[in-house]
């Protein structure tokens, strides 16, 4: 009586897995139809007009980007030569620029010094000439990293404040993803290494919408929606049935990574591994001070800031918010109190989808679009949710500002390609001194 049989259990398996197959299915179908135009569409760098341009095949790019600090340069020229190959390439409102060559092989890119603004030289004056071979590959971007050695007069203060508003600016678009994490590890206790891939889709899905010349307010709003059904799917499909069964947090843990790697090539597959830049047709630039920073980086400061901030008001103040922290803080006792834990893990999962995906889109404008841009900055915001101390949600929002701000204010003493590996000396030093984080519960650990 108290036993099912085979055929039973068979019979309320296979519809699990039906449905699991149907929606990973659409999921796919879905991607497929709003990658496979913009994929070989506008790709950073963009080629120019060749003959034979329509064949994929026979573009064969040398491009960059070229900014100072975080402001992109205009106008700065950039001498492509090979095999009897010679064409200048110019910087744009957006600080990239991108000529296309004849065929594989091997060229030269040499920075224009005397075309940089006033004020600004190259990192290393003695190297401003890259080799770059085109073989398998038929993008190259080419660095010619600049500021380390600008003529500028300005006194170190406004160095250090400049570095703190951009470090600001990334540590507000770090939030954002990270109190998603933050939030369902306090309701599951999952680390869900597949966070950077709802970033990454965010930015994708963005770019797409964009790219088919949606209005912007329109284009953020249908991603955000689009990012928390992604989040609602991955509880419903993957992670309740998961709870259900009573599968461990090592396994769990196991299956986010797998997740993640499926998503990530799929974004590959789809998206192809260029970088591309979302044009939202803003490109004036604002003056703070000794600060120049883009207008599309203010926007999104204060877009960032109302977001966090309507968070707060949810944890705080509505009573879904409060059973929030309840489960958070104990999920058998407000269980017991008669709170829907099922229902509050849901709504985590589809709140921290929305966020995440929103951070995409603002991370998306800031360093423009890659397939693994989740998954690069995976490290910082788990630094960031360690940092304030996991399942805070304002913890998370605390550790981000310091890890943002950190990683730019390093750059001061460190080479900017080395700023990130500052967040694994925080994470490293957080576990050692502090493993509860800062605004975290020494019960929480163990």
């Amino acid at each position: 009586m108290g036993h099912s049989s085979p055929t039973a259990i068979r019979s309320r398996t296979l519809p699990r897995l039906a449905v699991l197959v149907a929606l990973f299915a659409s999921a796919v179908a879905v991607l497929s139809l709003l990658l496979a135009s913009p994929a070989s569409a506008q790709t950073t760098p963009s080629p120019a007009a060749t003959p034979g341009a329509g064949d994929v095949s026979t573009q064969y790019t040398i491009g960059g980007i070229i900014r100072s600090d975080d402001e992109p340069l205009e106008g700065v020229e950039v001498a492509v030569e090979g095999s009897g190959f010679s064409e200048i390439g110019t910087t744009g409102a957006d600080g990239r620029w991108a000529v296309s060559v004849p065929g594989p092989g091997a060229y030269t890119a040499t920075l224009q010094v005397d075309t940089l603004p006033e004020g600004v030289a190259p990192r290393d004056p003695d190297n401003v000439t890259r080799d770059v071979t085109i073989g398998t590959t038929n993008t190259v971007n080419v660095l010619f990293p600049t500021g380390e050695g600008t003529t500028a007069t300005g006194s170190i203060w406004d160095t250090l404040f400049s570095r703190f508003i951009y470090g600001l600016n990334f540590g507000l678009l770090l939030a954002l993803a990270a109190i998603g994490i933050s939030l369902i590890f306090g309701t599951t206790g999952v680390n869900n290494f597949a966070h950077g891939e709802m970033l990454t889709f965010g930015a994708i899905i963005f770019y797409v919408f964009t790219s088919l010349g949606w209005n912007l307010l329109l284009a953020i709003l249908i991603t955000v929606a689009l990012s928390a059904a992604l989040g609602w799917s991955q509880d419903a499909v993957l992670f309740k049935p998961l709870r259900r069964r009573g599968v461990g947090l090592v396994q769990v843990l196991i299956v986010t990574i797998g997740l993640s790697i499926v998503l990530r090539y799929l974004y590959l597959y789809f998206f192809d591994g260029g970088t591309r830049n979302i044009d939202t047709g803003i490109t004036d630039n604002v003056t703070i001070g000794p600060v120049t920073i883009t207008l599309t980086s203010l926007i999104s400061m204060g877009v960032s800031v109302v977001m966090l901030a309507a968070v707060a008001y949810f944890l705080t103040r509505t009573r879904i918010g409060k059973a929030t922290r309840a489960v958070s803080d104990n999920a058998s006792l407000a269980a017991a109190s008669g709170i829907n834990v099922d229902r509050v893990i849901r709504i985590v999962w589809v709140l921290a989808g929305a966020l995440t995906g929103l951070s995409g889109v603002l991370y998306g404008l800031y360093r423009g679009v890659t397939w693994d841009m989740g998954f690069a900055i995976l490290l910082l915001l788990f630094a960031a949710v360690t940092l304030g101390g996991l399942g805070s949600a304002f913890g998370a929002l605390v550790g981000s500002l310091i890890i943002g701000i950190i990683t730019e204010l390093s750059t001061i003493v460190i080479p900017p390609d080395l700023r990130y590996a500052v967040a694994l000396i925080v994470l490293i030093g957080v576990l050692l001194f502090r493993p509860q984080g800062v605004l975290g519960r020494k019960e929480r650990i163990g």
